[in-house]
Parts: C-alpha cells; structure tokens; sequence
C-alpha cells in the first residue's frame, strides 16, 4: 500500500511538473486590456530654480484651540522665479505631494527662535497653500542645528535682499523725478522765447502802423 501511495504522488509530481514546462514553454504574450498614455505632470515650479530643498516638519498655530497643530512633515523648499527673481517658500507632505506652505520671502518676515530650541523657526506670513490668502504662524522643526543655521542664513539673506532693491528702487525714483522736474522748467523757459519775441515784433508793427497814420494825419 505504502507503494502505491509513494508511485502515486510521484506520477502527480510528474504530471504537474509536464503542466509547468508547458505553460513556460508557451510564449504566448497576453496583450494589456487598456493602453495607458504618458500623462505629463506639472508641479508650478518648472520656471523657479531650487535654493534649498531639506527636510523638515511644519506645525501651524490653532488660534481657536490655542495650540499648536502639525502641518505635514516633507521636504521644505526655497524656489526663487527666473524672470521676476522673486523668492516663495513651498513645503510639501512626504507621502502625499500635499501643499502645507507656499509664501512669498519678504518683507517684513523675521524668524525667531520657538522655546530656545536652536533646531526650531518662528515666523508669521500671508499663506497661500489652501488656495486663499491666510495670516498664518508657522513653526519649522530642522533634524539638525547645521540645517536649521542653513535655512535661517538663506531666508534673512532673501529678505535682507529685497529691502537693498527697495531701497535702491526708490533712491532711482527720486532720482529720476528730480531729473524730469528740471526738464520741465527748462522746457516752460524756452517754450516762452518764441512767444515773447513774437509778441514783440507785434507790438513793434503796431506802433509803426500807428506812426504811419500820424504822419498822413499831418
């Protein structure tokens, strides 16, 4: 009996064995029921070129629950646009894509210091990661003191930048209406030449008119 039993799996085994040659030795390709096409996937950044890309975990202030709430925790960037050369912070969630940041570097943003920590950021902006314009305040945690000198360094260095361009901006208005105000005064000034030198031959055809006259009247 026991031989039977032996004879008989080893024929199964046989038999299954034979089913798996011939399934591999098929070559049949099974064609895909759907055809995918590439899909090009745009993420808002491809004209702004990447100053600081870290990772980081962002919490927001709850006014209402009076406390402080995680945002999401990713990858925290600086991205400055090639044309305009304006500089926004946007800080997606690790897993999701998930926008939990995105504002523009500016004045009059400041960091401070959260609890003494030298790994964590302060800081109040006008948000606009919902799709509206919020007064958030944010509190970044870096993973270390070297990463979080980095990101306070960049983002003083941003905003310190646009004060020097405002300043200059201005300096170069007041320069230039100083500059348009002379014109206009030179421009008045010979623009009354002409008008006065004929107002003088006028008066001069007058009075010989007149002299004229008197001399037939005498």
């Amino acid at each position: 009996m026991a031989g039977d039993k032996e004879e008989a799996v080893h024929n199964a085994n046989e038999e299954s064995n034979e089913v798996e040659e011939k399934e591999e030795d098929t070559g049949a390709q099974v064609a895909p029921i759907i055809k995918l096409e590439e899909v090009t996937v745009t993420t808002g950044e491809e004209d702004e070129d990447i100053l600081l890309d870290m990772k980081s975990k962002l919490y927001r202030f709850d006014i209402e629950g009076n406390l402080w709430k995680e945002r999401g925790a990713g990858t925290v960037k600086f991205l400055k646009h090639k044309d305009t050369g304006k500089v926004r912070l946007v800080m997606r969630q690790a897993k999701t894509l998930k926008i939990c940041a995105n504002h523009l570097v500016q004045p009059p943003l400041a960091l401070q210091e959260h609890a003494g920590s030298e790994k964590t950021w302060v800081w109040h902006a006008t948000d606009f990661s919902d799709g509206e314009l919020k007064d958030e305040l944010f509190c970044i945690r870096l993973p270390t003191v070297e990463n979080a000198k980095k990101f306070r360094d960049l983002f003083e260095e941003i905003v310190e930048s646009h004060i020097k361009i405002s300043k200059a901006e201005e300096e170069s208005a007041d320069s230039a209406a100083e500059h348009l105000g002379g014109l206009k005064v030179e421009d008045k000034t010979e623009e009354s030449r002409p008008q006065t030198q004929e107002n003088d031959n006028q008066v001069d055809k007058e009075n010989s008119a007149e002299s004229a006259e008197l001399k037939q009247k005498a």
